[in-house]
């Protein structure tokens, strides 16, 4: 499975404006910029499409970790919180907080907390930091 997303980039860094769009169509030429991503402008940035697909990749995990254990999740809801940071001199995101609250009927604590962190090591997501990532630029 492979899906896709584009960014278009127009002008500099501070005053320059950006979209984002995905194969799915639920982002289409959805707005960024430097104040969606440093300051308090209005669209969205990297960080925040991360910690959205963060959420949602670890929520699913545990959905599943949990029926295959022998419990329905009545509802699970998580928040992730991605930072950005200059470590070294470079940004990077440096960490993810992940705040979970679950409702699930007859499971006990532990193994719920034992559950998701498996679901939190073993999502998709959450390994992607390891990944092979390739580039191939092209110069008009």
């Amino acid at each position: 499975m492979k899906r896709t997303a584009s960014a278009r980039w127009r002008g500099e860094l501070k005053q320059g404006t950006g979209t984002l769009s995905t194969q799915s169509g639920t982002l289409k030429d959805t707005a960024y910029s430097f104040a969606t991503r440093f300051e308090s402008g209005a669209g969205t940035n990297p960080e925040e499409l991360i910690a959205a697909a963060h959420a949602g990749c670890f929520t699913m995990a545990l959905a599943a970790a949990l029926g295959r254990a022998g419990f329905t999740p009545q509802e699970l809801s998580t928040q992730a919180t991605v930072t950005l940071e200059q470590v070294q001199g470079n940004w990077t995101i440096s960490a993810v907080h992940l705040e979970l609250n679950g409702h699930v009927p007859g499971i006990e604590k532990a193994r719920f907390d034992e559950l998701a962190a498996d679901a939190k090591a073993n999502c998709p997501v959450s390994r992607v930091l390891n990944a092979n990532i390739t580039l191939e630029a092209k110069l008009a």
